[in-house]
């Protein structure tokens, strides 16, 4: 991860700073046909797959509205942000008094990112929202994602869209948006955006300066990628193609191999600085269960079908208590990929 912000991946760029947005053409044009005509939402919804591009287009929108003022006379289009304007250095410094970025934040004992976004941050937008702004202009707070947000967290939000102070719009990123209260969902406007096209994410991984070779490889990580940046870029920086292949081999293995395979899997997703390797291999499970689930359907085995799709909530339950308790990380992998064997 970037040691400027432990939630930036290595190789990317963080979203209030990049410049560029590849893709969500029709998504930037709503935007800004809404805005010029006075229609905007306090409160759009934008939900989509992770890596894709959503935070990216929110801080550009957000640049956008506080550049522009008088709605009447934005431009047409949505520009690339100017890094040498004072809205976007302030953006970029999060000292804007009219933009607010919630996230997940990092635990000062430790300097790990906290697994959730806490009641705590969201009393920062109200004190945000107390404040008076500089310019007039809209105040704006960007949720990212809401899907980060506990039950304390999301209901205080939950009060300030159903009386949103003057001038509030609220951007709300989602990687699962039935994750959401529905309440909140029913308090924004909807925009979903898609994966990335292969052109793209090509386009955006070279922007990067992370070129893919030619061949096999190139075809499985697209494929593996699923038009998402982020994905990418787990499978090429941080080993993920690796993992998959070594999951793929406990799975098919019997006998001691495959107990031999389960260790050391364990071993790699339970040592030091492994939570991203960590987390995408939990969604990568989370989708072969899935996946199993839905041809164990298909063949009419549906008591199978039944079995699998639970024990993908079994198995967050599992982690989300192993976290809470500390529990021997290696112990609790090692369990999980017992019962998806099993499975």
């Amino acid at each position: 991860m970037s040691e400027n912000d432990p939630q930036v991946l290595d190789g990317a760029v963080a979203p209030a700073a990049n410049t560029q947005l590849f893709g969500h053409a029709a998504a930037l044009d709503f935007l800004s046909r809404s805005y010029r005509t006075g229609k905007s939402h306090h409160a759009i919804l934008i939900e989509g797959p992770e890596g894709i591009g959503k935070a990216t287009l929110a801080f550009r929108f957000a640049n956008y509205v506080l550049a522009n003022p008088e709605p009447g006379s934005a431009p047409v289009t949505i520009p690339d942000p100017d890094p040498s304007t004072p809205i976007s250095r302030q953006i970029l410094s999060g000292a804007s008094h009219n933009l607010l970025h919630l996230t997940r934040p990092v635990d000062e004992k430790t300097g790990k990112v906290k697994s959730a976004i806490t009641v705590d941050e969201v009393r920062r937008a109200g004190r945000f929202f107390s404040q008076t702004s500089g310019t007039g202009n809209r105040r704006i707070v960007i949720i990212d994602p809401a899907d980060d947000l506990n039950r304390n967290a999301a209901n205080a939000i939950l009060k300030i869209l159903e009386e949103p102070p003057r001038g509030a719009m609220f951007l709300v990123l989602s990687h699962a948006p039935g994750k959401l209260l529905p309440t909140i969902r029913s308090r924004c406007q909807t925009l979903t955006l898609s994966p990335l096209a292969d052109t793209e994410l090509h386009a955006a991984l070279a922007a990067l300066g992370q070129r893919l070779e030619g061949g096999q490889s190139e075809e499985t990580i697209m494929a593996l990628s699923k038009g998402s940046v982020s994905r990418a870029l787990k499978l090429m920086n941080y080993g993920g193609l690796d993992i998959i292949a070594a999951f793929d081999e406990i799975v098919t293995g019997q006998g001691p191999s495959a107990r031999r395979a389960m260790h050391r899997l364990s071993d790699v997703l339970s040592g030091k600085d492994s939570e991203v390797i960590f987390t995408f291999f939990l969604e990568h499970l989370s989708e072969y269960l899935i996946e199993q689930a839905r041809l164990a359907a298909q063949q009419g085995h549906l008591p199978l079908a039944d079995r699998r799709a639970r024990l993908v909530s079994e198995i967050g339950e599992k982690i989300t208590i192993a976290t809470a308790y500390n529990l021997d990380r290696k112990q609790t992998l090692l369990s999980i990929l017992e019962a998806a064997r099993a499975a």
